[in-house]
């Protein structure tokens, strides 16, 4: 299996359009798929990580249309917190 196959899927669901947004913003699967960081500035770090050992780095600024999203999915995160990221369904 290479490390495409389990990323490709993440980034897709992470980086689906704000219509999306309204049907995933609360579905947690088991297990986490990533540690999520937040920067001064507010910008959320989600550094993943896939059942195989692939890893990969997206960052959410504030001005991004999936932010609220994101930290809604996470739980909230504060300035300088590191927090576990449920896996999506």
């Amino acid at each position: 299996m290479t490390a495409g196959k389990y990323l490709l899927p993440m980034f897709l669901l992470l980086a689906s359009p704000a219509s999306a947004a309204k049907l995933q913003s609360d579905c947690r699967a088991p297990g986490t798929i990533s540690v999520a960081t937040m920067s001064p500035d507010g910008t959320i770090t989600l550094n993943l990580r896939s059942p195989d050992g692939a890893e990969g780095v997206l960052a959410y600024p504030k001005c991004d249309p999936n932010y609220t999203r994101i930290l809604s999915h996470i739980g909230g995160v504060k300035p300088g917190e590191h927090m576990p990221v449920p896996a999506f369904c």
